[in-house]
Parts: C-alpha cells; structure tokens; sequence
C-alpha cells in the first residue's frame, strides 16, 4: 500500500483549522461531480432497464429482482474489506483522501460502461448489465463513498466546524444534485431523450466526465486532521478486521445509529426508485414535464431553507433532538400525501411538510456520526474509522440491491408495462391492438420528438399503481416513527465534549 501511495501530489490545503476555500471547494463543489452521477442513477437507473431496455420480462421478471441483491453481496464484501484497507492506509496526505484519487477515474468509467449495453441476445445483455454494475457499485464507487464520507469524521475534531463541514457536504447531495435531477430532468432532458438507447448513452457519458476534474477537486481542497493526530503521535493501529468489529458492535450508539440508518435508507431508496414512475402514472402522464418537477422542487424548498436554519437549531437544541422532532414531521408529511395520492396540490403540501421534517437527518447525519466515531476511539483509544464506515455503506448499498429487486418483483408481480418507442402512431395502434394494451394518453394527442419517434406509455393496472403509491408515500409514514423513536436514546452528542478532551490529554501524556 505504501509503493501505490509513494509520490502522490500534496494537497493544497495545510491550516490547523478549517477554511473556507476548503469548505467551498473541498466540500461542496469538488463532490458535485460524482454524487450528481449517483443521484441521477438513483433515480433513473433502474428506468433505463425497464423502459429503455425492457428487462422486466426478462427470465420470467426475475432478472431484475434477483441481480440486484446478488449484486449487494458482492457489494457487502467489497465495503468490509475497503474499510479495512483504509484503516491501515499510511501516507503523508491521510488514509482515506488518497482513495479519493484511485476512484476519479474509475468512477467515470465504469458508469460509462452501465448504459453502453450491447445490441445482442439476451444472455449477453444480462452478463454486461451485472459485470458493468458491479464494477461500478461494488468497486469504483465504493473506494469514493467509503473516503468521501470519511472526509467529514476526519476532518477535525471541532464540532461546529465538523457540523458546518457536513451542511457544505450535504448541500451538494440536496441541492445541486437535486435541483437538476428534480428540475431540469423531468422539464428539459426526459421529454427530449425519451426511451432513446443513444441519447441515454451520450447524456450519461458527459455526466461521467464531468465527475473526473470534480472528484480530483475534493482531492486537493480537502485535510485528514484527526489521522494526522495519530500520525504525530507515533501511534499505528494494528487491530485486526475482527478486533475492529468488536469496537463496534459492542457500542449501543454504533448499532443505534446503524439501525437508524437501515431503516432511513430503506424508505429513501423505495422513494426514489418510485419517483418517476408515480409522477409519470399515478399523479401525472409519463414525461409531462410537469408533474415530477412539481413534486420535487415544490416538496424540496424546505432543503434550501435549511441551509440556513438548521444548524443553529442543532446547535441550540441537540441534533439528535431536533432531527428526532423532524421525523415526526416526516411521518406527518408522509400520510397527507399517502391519504390523497391522486390530488396534485395535497401531495405537495405533504411533501413540504415532509422535507421540513427531514432537514435535520439531511444536514447533520454525518456530525452526529462522527460524535460517535469520536465515542469508540474515547471507549476503545482506537480510531476504527473505515470499519464502522464500511458497516454504514454495507447497509446502503445492500439496501439499495434489496429494495431494487424488490421494487421491480413488485412491479413484475402487479403486471406493469413498459412504454414504447414507435416511428408513426399506425405501428402504435398496430401494436395495442395486437398485445390488448391502453395508451396512457390518446395517440393523436401524442407529439413526436425531434427525430420523429413516438413515445407511448400504457395505462398502468390498479394493483401497478397503488404498489407504486405505497413505495413513494405510504412506507415512509412508519419509517418516520421507527426513526424518532430510535433517535431518544441516542445522546451520544451530551457526553462528546468530555470524551474529546479525555482523548486529547491522552495525546498529550503520550
């Protein structure tokens, strides 16, 4: 590991304390690239094989359900062994930030190859889909999650500017990402690719470049100061992989958090899997433009707010308490629109409801994380940094596999129908007739794209769209109880002050 990291390039970044060119470059603009890319396969991954591709008959629907979870596995196995090759990563630039620079160029390959499927049989498309998504998510996007979400645990061990350091990091995710993924996605870029195979190519293709010089960025613009603590001290952990689970798994504020976040990310990954499809059948009409748009930016205005408001409510009220208090908020935005599904102006109402509840866990996670990483090395003397943080991505990426394949049983199982790309409405109305299909929408309403193809979406069945609903809505009304009762014994964050300068005589008797 030392030969790999022997001349790397300095960073550019050298303060005790934080800075705001490292704040603005290191944490908002330099993750942008990669974590757009992410949001953008968040959603619109799995639309790309249902529609474009029109996987979901493939082995009798079980292709799309079964690789994904299969493909977690691997995941899982890749995250536990990262996390170990972090922790005993020694360089002058830290341990994690140096994986920052492996992964830029991977990241932006490997996505390339997601969508640039074949035109062959149906074996080779499947053998290309599960090599490519695995190069991406179990291996190129695992080395960046894994060092990117270290960079705020490791950053210092300030708390206000470690909180402040983790609104930056996550105004890229909510902010930029979501502004173009909820605004100029639905309005501008779906209408105009459709369920081109080629535009889909090109459009991903430039997103991926654009992820290299960003992801380089975070590189640079970002310091490791609590490994460099170590560092000075002389101090090397050697603990095994089953010494460092131990740590963990014995902490009640480790396996509080974990359950926390298993449950989160489950409701999360089942809403933005059903996002487009709920916009495009049971609220509005596939790619109106319109109705996706709506949902995402009206519902997601509280996000921008909070910038502003919810770190000195975490600082004045506990972040754990705040962030409990807002998923009550959550659980009540959930069940406005879960209670009137079908009307436009109730479901937006919600979803700000829901998003002003959901400000807390989105802007102060990672500080309330790194108060317990702080925890385990007071309890322990050992920093077990990429362990705990590979237990934390093992559950996002496995949760991500599960929910997907689960997503996509359901709707194999309710008989949805993906739309059709046609070249005159004749050969649409030829192909309805012959497979006893409704349009959404009637065909000579329909317009042409700019190349003369028609996109026709199907009526989609009742049990379709309500296994739709309940994925989009309805969960997240008992995800947000589970995880505001699972917040009230969580105080890690009253006792983290004490316990940091514990550690930090210990550093100095040392």
């Amino acid at each position: 590991m030392r030969k790999l990291f022997d001349n790397l390039p300095a960073g550019k970044i050298h303060t005790d304390a934080v800075t705001p060119r490292e704040k603005w470059l290191g944490y908002l603009i330099g993750p942008a690239g990669a974590l757009l890319l992410n949001a953008v396969l968040a959603t619109y991954l799995n639309v790309y094989y249902t529609d474009v591709l029109n996987l979901t008959p493939l082995w009798g629907g079980m292709f799309l359900t079964i690789f994904p979870i299969v493909s977690k596995i691997i995941d899982a196995i890749t995250n536990v062994y990262m996390g170990y090759v972090i922790d005993r990563t020694r360089t002058k630039e830290g341990k994690a930030r140096p994986w920052l620079l492996v992964s830029a160029p991977l990241v932006t390959i490997t996505a390339i190859l997601l969508f640039t499927v074949p035109e062959s049989n149906e074996t080779v498309k499947a053998l290309w889909i599960m090599i490519s998504y695995n190069l991406f998510y179990s291996f190129a996007y695992t080395i960046f999650n894994m060092s990117h979400n270290l960079m705020v645990p490791l950053s210092t061990r300030d708390t206000t500017a470690r909180g402040g350091l983790s609104v930056f990091n996550q105004i890229t995710t909510i902010m930029m990402s979501g502004i173009l993924v909820a605004l100029v996605f639905p309005m501008v870029i779906m209408p105009m690719i459709g369920v081109d195979k080629s535009k889909w190519i090109t459009l991903m293709t430039i997103l991926s470049i654009a992820a290299l010089p960003l992801t380089l960025m975070e590189y640079f613009f970002t310091k490791e100061r609590v490994t460099e603590e170590k560092a000075y001290a002389g101090e090397e952990s050697n603990l095994s992989l089953g010494e460092q689970m131990k740590i963990i798994f014995t902490d009640k504020y480790m396996l509080l958090m974990y359950a926390y976040f298993l449950i989160y990310t489950t409701g999360t990954v089942f809403k933005n899997l059903a996002l487009v499809y709920y916009c495009n059948y049971v609220l509005g009409t596939y790619n109106d433009g319109v109705t996706q748009m709506l949902v995402s930016v009206i519902g997601g205005i509280p996000m921008g707010i909070g910038i502003f408001a919810v770190w000195p409510l975490a600082r004045r009220f506990g972040k754990r308490n705040v962030t409990m208090i807002g998923f009550i908020l959550y659980a009540i935005g959930s069940l406005v629109c879960w209670l009137f599904s079908m009307n436009l102006v109730m479901v937006l109402i919600g979803q700000f409801i829901k998003n002003i509840g959901g400000l807390p866990c989105a802007y102060v996670f990672m500080a309330l994380f790194a108060d317990c990483l702080d925890h385990l090395e007071w309890k322990s003397d050992n920093r077990v940094d990429g362990a705990a943080m590979s237990i934390y991505n093992i559950i996002a990426v496995a949760m991500v596999g599960i929910v997907t394949g689960v997503f996509n049983w359901m709707l194999a199982l309710a008989g949805y129908v993906a739309p059709i790309s046609v070249n005159s409405l004749s050969e649409a109305s030829a192909y309805l007739t012959a497979n006893g299909l409704t349009p959404q929408l009637a065909l000579d309403t329909l317009k042409p794209a700019a190349d003369g193809v028609y996109t026709v979406a199907m009526q989609q069945s009742a049990n379709a769209n309500w296994a739709i609903t309940f994925a989009f809505v309805g969960l997240e009304v008992f995800t947000g109880i589970l995880l505001a009762g699972i917040l009230f014994f969580v105080d890690v964050e009253k006792r983290v002050d004490k316990e940091q300068a514990e550690i930090k005589a210990r550093r100095e008797q040392a």
